[in-house]
């Protein structure tokens, strides 16, 4: 990728598995990024989110805990499709903090007239979402491979990117069908 890109990483530390984007953004400060790459752990502070979106990117990258159905530990990446997402949800979901999931803050962007470029979401299959510090075994062992996915993202050249995206739409369309987070064009389903 080429430009300035933002990794967003969101999720909740008293939420067991969801602080899985937080796990990952601390891993992240210790490896060496391409320049304009800038990774901030969000927490639950989608509002802030939304708001440093306006700064303008190329690229966003959104790590966060993702049910999909799949088993725990696996690792997503899937391009939203702002067009299929139901409209409203942002202004339902301002008041409550563990409503600001990526599609909510996406949505409010576009309220507030700001374009997050291009989105990619790396998502991760929670085995426990209960109130309680940690992630579990799986979740945690997958950090490592979210990360590798993270760089390979912000350090492939684009048009290698995009012909390796349809290479796996095909492979990963039934995939597709099974998502519970919404209308979506998957790119990769598992790290």
């Amino acid at each position: 990728m080429t430009g300035r890109t933002l990794i967003a990483c969101l999720g909740n530390i008293f939420l067991g598995d969801d602080g899985f984007g937080v796990e990952v953004a601390q891993r992240l400060t210790g490896e060496e990024l391409p320049e304009g790459v800038r990774v901030t752990d969000y927490g639950i502070r989608g509002m802030h989110l939304a708001y440093d979106l306006a700064e303008g990117f190329d690229t966003t990258i959104l790590v966060d805990a993702m049910q999909r159905g799949d088993e725990p530990g696996t690792i997503y990446v899937v391009e939203p499709d702002p067009a299929q997402r139901p409209a409203g949800d942002a202004a339902l979901s301002l008041f409550n903090a563990h409503g600001m999931q990526p599609d909510v803050v996406l949505d409010l962007a576009g309220t507030l007239g700001i374009e997050a470029g291009r989105v990619l979401v790396v998502g991760c299959e929670p085995a426990n979402l209960d109130e309680g510090m940690g992630l579990s075994p799986a979740v945690a062992a997958a950090v490592d491979e979210a990360v590798r996915v993270v760089i390979r993202l912000v350090t492939r050249p684009r048009h290698d990117e995009e012909r390796h995206d349809e290479e796996r739409h095909d492979e990963e369309r039934h995939d597709e069908e099974r998502s519970a987070a919404g209308p979506q064009q998957e790119i990769t389903a598992r790290g």
